[in-house]
């Protein structure tokens, strides 16, 4: 067994501990649980963190434990929320519950017959029995209503800066919570919870539970909240969520979202994010600083994590879609890109709209008259006798091209490319 307090110490990945965790670690394998909320159909890289130490607690032999939160994802988590959440149906909780947990197999061994194997369990499986009478007779008088009014994220959800202030439903959720935790220990052996840190006084109302009810000990252990160096929130863009789910984010756009942290941010990044060894990881910093241009870590950390959650294969893709713009990319890989990495790839580019009945059509009228991306026929002319103009990444050897179906990728889109790094998309109707 490895230890695991230690491997998270160097790894920059604890907030808070409860007294007595490491020990009660290093006694043998345990149990310990992570909660998510099935909120969307797919994980977003905000929760990585909390999977990351599922893996590594695996990894140091222990039992890891995903609970999916059917039932308490019913009602809300209050942390750090300004305002209540919109309540889901049961159907979209179990398809939400699927699809997390198909996600979490990429990093967890749910399969195999070690005695550590993970183990998903959904809340709503011990909650849609019990009724409302008995939970408040049998939980809730070991709780009062003073300890739940201390936690930080009442408090917020209490004071002057919340117009809304906070429902009863809410604030029933650190009870239930903390009754998971309760049922896990009676249920599984589970000794500890783990989580972000905005979930540590959810998680200890769970062990104060343990520790009234049946006079044990139950364990603690947060990580902190990652945000970027500049203070901005980690893991959103323009654009909104960097997602795990390849429908929702093309492995692309998820590839550039790594490659492109700044160089502060990769050197704790790749410490969180990757199950890299200690002196892989300090070798690579020490290469990092030597030479940032070359943004070593920054390419580590993008394929480490690529191959992770989307495959080696949706990784080469892509690092090859990734040379498009600037590299000496070939049509053959142009037309191998399926349409949403095509337009991943040339976000931002102009666009001109055709249709397909102008087609066939001469290369200057397409590319002064259809579109504007030359001015005029005769600098259209001058730039396609110069070699200089490309469509679908092949050079326009002659004025006389007539651009044509052939011409066509995907169905609907044609790329001119004029020099290296000037390109405009022609969207066919």
């Amino acid at each position: 067994m490895k230890n695991f307090v230690e491997e998270l110490k160097w790894r920059g990945m604890i907030q808070d501990i409860m007294p007595g965790t490491e020990e009660k670690l290093m006694e043998g394998p345990q149990a310990a649980y992570v909660g998510i909320d099935p909120t969307a159909d797919s994980l977003h890289i905000g929760h990585l963190v909390s999977v990351m130490i599922l893996k590594h607690f695996q990894r140091c032999g222990h039992k890891p434990i995903a609970l999916v939160g059917g039932a308490t994802g019913m009602i809300g988590d209050p942390s750090m929320k300004s305002a209540e959440r919109n309540l889901l149906d049961e159907e979209t909780l179990n398809h939400n519950v699927a699809c997390i947990k198909a996600q979490l197999s990429r990093f967890l061994d749910f399969e195999s017959d070690a005695p550590n194997k993970a183990e998903l369990v959904n809340n709503y499986d011990w909650m849609k029995d019990y009724s409302f009478i008995n939970f408040i007779r049998d939980i809730g008088k070991h709780i009062t209503v003073n300890y739940m009014m201390a936690k930080d994220s009442v408090k917020k959800r209490l004071s002057t800066e919340s117009r809304e202030g906070m429902s009863f439903t809410e604030f029933s959720y650190q009870l239930m919570q903390g009754y998971d935790f309760l049922w896990l220990y009676e249920h599984k052996g589970c000794v500890l919870q783990l989580g972000g840190s905005d979930q540590w006084g959810n998680i200890t109302t769970g062990s104060e539970l343990i520790r009234r009810m049946l006079g044990k000990d139950a364990y603690a252990l947060t990580c902190p909240l990652i945000k970027k160096a500049d203070g901005t929130k980690f893991g959103k863009t323009e654009k909104g969520n960097i997602w795990l789910d390849a429908s929702r984010t093309s492995p692309y756009t998820f590839y550039q979202f790594w490659l492109n942290v700044a160089d502060d941010d990769a050197e704790r990044y790749i410490k969180i994010f990757t199950m890299l060894d200690r002196e892989t990881i300090e070798s690579l910093i020490a290469e990092h600083r030597e030479d940032p241009g070359q943004r070593k870590l920054q390419k580590v950390l993008a394929k480490e994590l690529t191959v992770m959650c989307h495959g080696e294969s949706e990784y080469e893709k892509a690092l090859s879609a990734s040379k498009m713009l600037f590299g000496n990319s070939t049509s053959e890989e142009l037309r191998s890109l399926d349409e949403q990495t095509f337009l991943d790839v040339f976000d931002g580019v102009p666009t001109s709209e055709i249709e397909k009945g102008d087609l066939p059509c001469g290369i200057l009228d397409i590319l002064a008259v259809k579109t504007n991306m030359f001015p005029s026929k005769g600098e259209a002319r001058k730039m396609v006798q110069n070699n200089g103009v490309s469509i679908n990444k092949d050079k326009v050897g002659s004025i006389d091209y007539e651009v044509s179906d052939k011409d066509i990728i995907d169905g609907k889109y044609i790329l001119l490319q004029k020099g290296k790094k000037n390109y405009h998309i022609v969207k066919v109707k």
